[in-house]
């Protein structure tokens, strides 16, 4: 089974780096991590360049950049270096951004979010989508 951030487009969210833009990381890591070289190694299987990929350690250099850029501590962001802060601020500008892309999307999130909160403060009401048209 592939993992989520390969197979299933719904948890893009939950995947903090991008096979085409973080190759050269990638690349790295699998050579820190491995000793493969992956230029090196155009024959191996998709499943076990997944497998591989997956399993990735914080150490190697995508891993260290994926930690930076999924931090939601505020503590831990306050006490970035000034390099840290600029790649974990890129990464949610980009997040956001392409979330932007799908209106439709953002607006379901939207929606969703405004049922939540309905239902946590008990208010009634229709979709938030409704409502804002109506205003």
């Amino acid at each position: 089974m592939l993992r989520p951030d390969f197979g299933d487009k719904s948890n893009e969210k939950d995947a903090y780096y991008d096979l085409a833009d973080d190759w050269d990381l990638i690349e790295a890591s699998f050579a820190k991590q491995y000793g493969i070289r992956l230029r090196s190694h155009k024959d191996m299987p998709f499943a076990e360049f997944v497998s591989l990929l997956s399993g990735l350690m914080a150490d190697t250099p995508l891993g260290q950049i994926v930690g930076i850029r999924a931090e939601k501590n505020a503590k831990v962001i306050k006490a970035f270096t000034p390099e840290q802060r600029r790649i974990h601020t890129a990464w949610r500008r980009r997040s956001a951004e392409k979330a932007l892309d799908n209106p439709q999307k953002l607006e379901k999130q939207w929606d969703d979010l405004s049922r939540m909160l309905n239902a946590l403060f008990g208010k009634k009401g229709g979709d938030a989508s409704e409502q804002r048209r109506k205003s």
